[in-house]
This record gives structure tokens, C-alpha cells and sequence, in this order.
């Protein structure tokens, strides 16, 4: 009996979700969300091995989630295309919305470190208009200068506490890293407010941002 053709794009389609099916993937793919990285920088920032890395990236390959290219010896991988940031937006709602592991994780550790209503993106745009905040991306540098938030000031997590005199105490300071359970934001708006400093996150990170049609800049500060 052969198979219908409904039934062949949805073996397809699975082989998308059987991709998916690993936490260290969706890792990576929150970070080629940030911009295009060889084997070995993505390997360094997850700290997995880079044959495991690469093991990883041609699953994703596979599936039609990323791509690559060549630039002189080194092989560079991004996302497809948006609609991968779109997907991996859907998952997580699916999983908030129905899973309760996922819920207790948002409550132990992500709401326990900030309770706090995050900054929508409309509102940190009116606010920076008004000149009222300080946008702050608490990500590595090469990140930053990849892409980041118009007018953001750089400040990655392992140097916030030595240059918190860069701060203006009379803005409010608003946090932004790799997405919504990007730890970084959250670590930073903890320790600013030890500080004395007014501080909260951005509701999401710089993809969604971007996923948005909102303005990016790229460049050093």
C-alpha cells in the first residue's frame, strides 16, 4: 500500500520535530539567532565538544533549520530563515501554555529571580524617546556587535559589577541578552537593584526584537 502524499509532507515534517528533540539544538539555535558563527565559537559558548557541535549542526542542517557557508577554512552556520525563529517562538508558547515542568522552572528560578512586569518593547521605545532609560545588553561583545537594540550600551554580565559606574543612577536601566529565558538578563537586573539601581528586563531578546521589524544596529559602541 503506498503511502499518501498528506502523509509524506507530515514524515517530513516530523523530521523537523525529531531535530528539534534535543535541548542542546534549541540552544544553538537561540545562538545563531544572535548571528552567524563557525563550529568552533558556538562549541566554545555552549561548552560542548566541537565534534558534538557539529554532530548537533547537521541535524539541523538536515532539517531545513540552518544553513551554511564557507569562508576561507572555516565553515559558518545561521538560521534559515526567520520562520525558525517563528517556530521556536510557537514551541515555547505551547510549552508555557500546557507543560507543568515548564511552569515550575518559570517559578523556581526565572520569576523567583525578577517578579517584576518586564518592559514590552513598545514601552522601552516611548521610554527612550523620552531619553528615561538606559538600554543595556548584557551580552558577550561579539554579540553586541553583531546586532543590538538601537543606542545600547554593551556591559556584558562578567564585567556589570566593575563598571557599574557607567550607569547613569538617575535612569531606570532596562536588560536585554538572547531571548525570554536567556539567564543573563535576569543575573543583571538581579544585581543591579543589590546595587541600589532601578532596573528591569526586556520582555524578550534581541531576535524577537529583530522578528518584530523593529530597528537593529550593528558595530562597536
Amino acid at each position: 500500500m503506498s503511502i499518501s502524499p498528506k502523509l509524506k509532507l507530515y514524515e517530513a515534517f516530523a523530521a523537523i520535530g525529531r531535530a528539534l528533540g534535543n535541548a542542546h539544538r534549541l540552544d544553538i539555535l537561540e545562538h545563531l539567532a544572535q548571528g552567524e558563527r563557525g563550529v568552533e565559537a558556538l562549541a566554545a559558548k555552549l561548552g560542548l565538544t566541537t565534534a558534538n557541535t557539529s554532530q548537533h549542526l547537521q541535524h539541523l542542517k538536515q532539517a531545513g533549520l540552518v544553513e551554511s557557508r564557507r569562508q576561507g577554512k572555516f565553515i559558518l552556520y545561521r538560521l534559515s530563515d526567520d520562520s525558525v525563529q517563528r517556530l521556536l517562538a510557537a514551541l515555547f508558547e505551547v510549552g508555557e501554555r500546557n507543560l507543568a515542568e515548564v511552569d515550575k522552572v518559570l517559578r523556581d528560578y526565572f520569576q523567583a529571580r525578577d517578579a517584576m512586569e518586564p518592559v514590552s518593547p513598545d514601552e522601552l521605545i516611548a521610554r527612550s524617546r523620552q531619553g528615561l532609560v538606559t538600554v543595556l545588553d548584557v551580552r558577550p561583545r561579539d554579540e553586541f556587535e553583531a546586532e543590538h537594540l538601537p543606542g545600547a550600551v554593551n556591559i556584558p554580565l562578567s564585567e556589570l559589577e566593575e563598571r557599574l559606574s557607567e550607569l547613569n543612577p538617575e535612569k531606570e536601566v532596562v536588560a536585554y541578552c538572547r531571548g525570554p529565558y536567556c539567564v543573563l538578563s535576569f543575573e543583571a537586573v538581579a544585581r543591579l537593584r543589590d546595587h541600589g539601581l532601578r532596573a528591569r528586563r526586556l520582555s524578550d531578546g534581541l531576535p524577537e526584537w529583530r522578528l518584530g521589524g523593529l530597528p537593529v544596529e550593528s558595530g562597536a559602541e
